[in-house]
């Protein structure tokens, strides 16, 4: 391809920026002359990409709502009432209902795809905002008093369309579906990691959760982020007690 062509050239002129000019250079050369132009993209469509508006995103979330609510096969009223007082609560009731009937009619229009949402919010969101909405849906999932098997496995599909790795997921379901050795499941790391191990994990989880990272307007999303980070904190806690950490 052109532009491993132009950073090869770049490299051999000018070192380490010649290359980093003749990839970007030659990364526009493949979008305009690409042999499957269709498929074609430049460097200048990774960085331009448009992030997702604040309609948009409500919309896009409450379709993955509706899906993880109907994962089970019975529409529950407890995970619908958990739904519309997270909107009410976060936009007051009557832009909730505004964006209640602007999902309405789209939800007419047939059935919801998990992936052309996830896919579309995929390219707009960042990566610590698509872990929380994971966390959201768990918490959708738990609001009628238990998680389905049905339920896991939808949020399990959500996760892979929205790009979030299978650690990642186990992670956040071990916030909702207890099990042995729940604390270091939330930390992705074994019983069996050293405690040097142990704080790195921490370290990075509290540095991938931490509120300030979700970067977004949407304040229900926000508060989720805060939750997480304190479940991640509590269960470093555990495993201090457990093994006497400092």
């Amino acid at each position: 391809m052109i532009k491993w062509l132009g950073a090869v050239v770049g490299f051999f002129l000018r070192g380490l920026s010649g290359a980093v000019l003749g990839f970007f250079a030659g990364s526009i050369i493949d979008g305009f002359f690409g042999s499957n132009k269709s498929n074609a993209r430049s460097v200048f469509q990774d960085y331009t990409r448009p992030n997702v508006s604040p309609a948009d995103f409500e919309l896009n979330l409450l379709s993955l709502c509706s899906i993880v609510i109907k994962a089970d096969g019975q529409v529950s009223q407890s995970e619908m009432d958990y739904v519309r007082q997270y909107f009410v609560s976060t936009y007051g009731k009557d832009k909730a209902n505004a964006i209640f009937r602007s999902f309405n009619e789209i939800n007419k229009k047939g059935e919801i795809s998990a992936q052309r949402v996830c896919t579309f919010l995929a390219q707009r969101t960042r990566y610590e905002v698509r872990l929380q909405l994971l966390h959201f849906l768990f918490g959708i999932a738990q609001a009628d008093g238990s998680i389905s098997n049905s339920e896991i496995q939808k949020i399990r599909e959500i996760a892979g369309y929205l790009r979030v790795p299978l650690n990642e997921f186990d992670s956040i379901k071990a916030m909702f579906v207890k099990s042995a050795n729940n604390s270091y499941k939330i930390l992705d790391v074994l019983k069996s990691a050293t405690d040097a191990e142990v704080k790195k994990a921490y370290r990075e989880m509290a540095k991938k959760y931490h509120p300030d990272r979700v970067n977004t307007k949407d304040e229900a999303i926000k508060k989720g982020a805060e939750e997480k980070f304190k479940q991640v904190q509590a269960a470093y806690e555990t495993i201090q007690k457990e093994r006497g950490l400092n």
